[in-house]
């Protein structure tokens, strides 16, 4: 029997789609990260939840095609300090843990996670 792929432990579209519906309304609302969503339009933030989707789905070995730019470039200029990784960080393993994910595929997520790292903080 072949083994599962991250996206299938993940609970696969529904699954990581859950997360994400979760965990932006954490970030968006946290006093320290809010500031990345101000002044963007409900479509604007409707398209970035579906491009998060899309890329999870897409790196976690799932059917998904992602479209969208690579997180150096989708990243860059925003001034994203290490604070501001550490928060986000927190919310995601908030988002997990009221999600109940097992701790093997949390731990696969951080690490995917932590190498994207320097891509995203400038500060």
């Amino acid at each position: 029997m072949k083994d599962k792929t991250l996206f299938e432990r993940l609970g696969g579209y529904g699954g990581i789609s859950k997360f994400v519906s979760e965990l932006l309304p954490r970030l968006q609302t946290d006093s320290d990260l809010g500031r990345f969503w101000e002044n963007r339009g409900t479509d604007g933030i409707a398209r970035e939840k579906q491009l998060l989707i899309d890329y999870l789905c897409s790196v976690t070995g799932g059917p998904m095609y992602y479209t969208g730019r690579d997180m150096k470039t989708s990243h860059s200029g925003m001034k994203i300090s290490e604070n501001d990784w550490s928060v986000f960080l927190e919310h995601a393993g908030a988002t997990m843990e009221s999600l109940m994910i097992p701790k093997q595929e949390c731990d696969e997520v951080v690490n995917f996670v932590l190498s994207l790292k320097d891509d995203i903080v400038e500060l």
